[in-house]
């Protein structure tokens, strides 16, 4: 429960509800009835509008949707968080029941908005068309990475306490970023995403929905893979920002570099187990930033991987 001097959350700006499994969820469409449609998977601190640039991209040619996942964004939030794959796929195919859009689709996933994704192919490959995967969440991405790094994660607790209200130098900084990054966007979206992004209560479930990494790894491997002949391309941030870094604090640019270097080889590992794989380095962005300073090049991805 929120403090009663916290600011107020900011109103939904766009979008529309859909009634899924006993709870609201806040969806956001655009495009053409070209098929396959494209469905945004937003990762984890993430809602369906900060995807608006490749979602705005892939409506010029084909149907576009996105969403808020159950306990997150603009969508109810009376779910416990964290979840597992297979509740949030279940989920989402639902809402795309509802919302009357058929498939197969092409996924867009990043981060764990790929984990989503690469659960659908492997489990549900009949609805899968194929996918676009940035910096997509990985089973073994800890194998590949410097153990100095894993073992800074392991000592990060999702459980600890945020303040109700956020000093205001910590929010000015945070916004600063988003607004660097959401510079060009409407102002009737950047304004109460940007808003809402530094909301103590957004902040708190962000930090629960991928608390429990360790099982989603252990559901992702039990699923097996998904089918090799699956259209696939990846997109792998070759960069360290000012996004990454400011989330990186403390942690040195030699260290930073040898994690891009390590999940650049997980990538390739992954784009060659499918037959029509492909990992696309991009460069100038860092891991959250890809869709935001990039949506040119998802937007392409999925062009290519619709031509396939």
């Amino acid at each position: 429960m929120s403090d009663l001097n916290a600011p107020a959350e900011q109103p939904v700006p766009l979008g529309r509800s859909f009634a899924v499994q006993g709870r609201k969820l806040l969806a956001y469409s655009a495009g053409t009835a070209a098929r396959p449609p494209v469905v945004l998977l937003p990762g984890g601190g993430s809602v369906g509008l900060d995807l608006w640039p490749v979602l705005d991209g892939v409506g010029q040619f084909a149907t576009a949707i996105t969403y808020d996942r159950g306990g997150t964004g603009w969508s109810d939030r009376e779910v416990r968080l964290p979840r597992s794959l297979a509740a949030v796929t279940e989920e989402l195919l639902e809402l795309l029941r509802v919302a009357d859009v058929a498939g197969p689709y092409i996924f867009v996933g990043h981060s764990l908005g790929g984990f989503y994704a690469r659960y659908l192919a492997a489990r549900h490959p009949e609805h899968v068309a194929g996918m676009v995967l940035l910096e997509t969440g990985h089973e073994d991405l800890r194998k590949y990475m410097p153990k100095e790094l894993t073992d800074r994660w392991d000592a990060f607790d999702p459980d600890q306490e945020l303040p109700d209200v956020l000093p205001q130098e910590v929010a000015d900084f945070y916004r600063g970023l988003f607004e660097q990054e959401m510079t060009a966007w409407p102002a009737e979206i950047r304004e109460p995403l940007i808003a809402n992004h530094v909301h103590p209560d957004w902040l708190r479930v962000g930090m629960r929905e991928a608390a429990n990494i360790s099982a989603l790894n252990d559901e992702m491997r039990a699923a097996g893979p998904a089918p090799a002949e699956l259209p696939m391309i990846s997109l792998t941030a070759m960069d360290i920002d000012p996004f990454k870094r400011a989330v990186s604090m403390g942690v040195s640019d030699e260290l930073l570099q040898a994690e891009t270097e390590a999940k650049l080889r997980l990538y390739d590992e992954l784009a060659a187990t499918f037959t029509r794989g492909e990992n696309r380095r991009i460069a100038g962005v860092g891991h959250a930033t890809l869709p935001m300073r990039r949506p040119d090049a998802v937007v392409q991805a999925v062009r290519d991987l619709m031509a396939r």
